[in-house]
């Protein structure tokens, strides 16, 4: 018999309405003998709102009460989407993080799955009921409530998937799939039928919304095959996210994707000697404050060095200051911030073995009049970063040239 997880986000079940209608989805592949479990998200906006609450408590509200705060908004969801089951005929078992237990490691608010204990789901499946499971969370070691990171019901489903050995995860959204690009900004965008675990490992990293990154990375270390797919048509096929030996490449590139809440700090003529580079980044990292592009311009006497660097927007300030304080064991001439700045990428496999990829994307927007402020690339990936107001326009451009209109 197969099993399968299935995944529904916060819009799948934003109201009464909208629990009832996944319910419906659930009822109808039940009847197929199917073992299901349902990982859930908490309600749209629930999230925001007991955020939102923290916040009016206290300015530095407790990390572990945190987590057990935002946690209550998925089990709201289990509790009503397993009664409205209940209420259709279907046996339904909601069982939260602690009791079966999913097991998190690391630190509060962004806590990492170590283990999901499938004999207890297993217990309720092979009596036939379909259990639903809460998202976003777990318990740790020391029986404390932990979340997982905004997003986290993607990774919780996938843990439980690959707990479970199950056929095949699905991922229930508000669009049909994963789309070329944004339909909001590209009318031309397309729904991509299959997808690397890589390439949508690049694109959820730059921008795209689908889904959360490290979820498609645990789901390509288990060979978790995931299917992308919406509430609201779910007869239809969606995204298929496999391997990519199963695939066939037709085009150079899958998609274009784009973020819009970068920052660019610049740092001009730091003197160039060993270590410098770890100098400026270290007390980055030990404030949390990820980095994305780095550039490193050398002059010719080989004496000083422009070092040029992305943050998220929010953490500029922050950078800055921790730059400005540098000052007194970095020797540099001016610091450089520009918080009007957005990255750009295209993503394709197909890359690899076509050759000009690259002067194709930079001549396309240079026929456009926009300039390249940054580049960085990987092997199926070259990104760039524009001004914030030439987004829209490269996101179009790049769409079209590449032939995913």
């Amino acid at each position: 018999m197969n099993t399968i997880v299935m995944k529904f986000g916060g819009t799948s079940v934003a109201n009464i309405d909208r629990i009832k209608n996944v319910a419906d989805i659930i009822k109808s592949k039940k009847k197929n003998s199917i073992k299901i479990v349902v990982v859930v998200s908490a309600m749209a906006g629930v999230t925001n709102d007991l955020c939102e609450k923290s916040k009016a408590i206290s300015k530095n509200f407790s990390n572990e009460e945190y987590d057990v705060l935002l946690s209550s908004g998925e089990q709201v969801t289990s509790a009503l989407l397993s009664g409205c089951l209940i209420d259709k005929g279907v046996k339904a078992r909601s069982m939260l993080a602690w009791q079966i237990p999913i097991v998190t490691e690391g630190q509060h608010k962004n806590s990492r799955i170590l283990s999901v204990n499938s004999k207890s789901i297993f217990k309720y499946l092979d009596e036939d009921y379909v259990v639903i499971v809460p998202g976003f969370q777990g318990i740790s070691e020391q029986m404390k409530i932990s979340t997982i990171g905004r997003g986290g019901s993607d990774a919780s489903a996938v843990a439980v998937a690959k707990a479970l050995n199950a056929d095949r995860c699905e991922i229930f959204t508000d669009v049909e799939g994963i789309f070329t690009t944004n339909p909001q900004i590209c009318n031309e965008a397309k729904k991509i039928e299959k997808i690397s675990y890589d390439e949508i490992l690049e694109m959820s990293s730059l921008g795209a919304k689908v889904m959360q990154s490290s979820s498609v990375q645990k789901a390509m270390m288990n060979n978790v095959e995931i299917f992308v797919k919406s509430t609201f048509s779910p007869e239809k096929s969606g995204t298929q996210i496999l391997s990519d030996d199963k695939i066939s490449y037709n085009k150079v590139i899958t998609g274009v994707a784009y973020t819009n809440d970068d920052a660019k700090i610049t740092l001009i003529g730091v003197k160039d000697k060993p270590g410098v580079a770890s100098a400026i980044f270290k007390p980055l990292n030990d404030q949390n404050i990820i980095i994305d592009m780095i550039v490193q311009n050398i002059s010719a006497d080989s004496k000083k060095t422009d070092v040029t660097f992305t943050v998220k927007r929010d953490d500029m300030p922050k950078a800055k200051n921790i730059i400005n304080e540098l000052k007194k064991n970095i020797d540099y001439d001016d610091l450089l911030t520009d918080a009007k700045v957005s990255k750009v990428s295209i993503v394709g496999a197909g890359m690899i073995t076509h050759p000009g990829v690259a002067y194709k994307m930079f001549d396309a927007l240079s026929s456009k009049n926009i300039n390249i402020l940054v580049i960085s690339t990987s092997e199926i990936r070259i990104s760039v970063l524009v001004n914030d107001k030439n987004v829209e326009l490269a996101v179009k451009t790049l769409h079209s040239v590449f032939e995913l209109d």
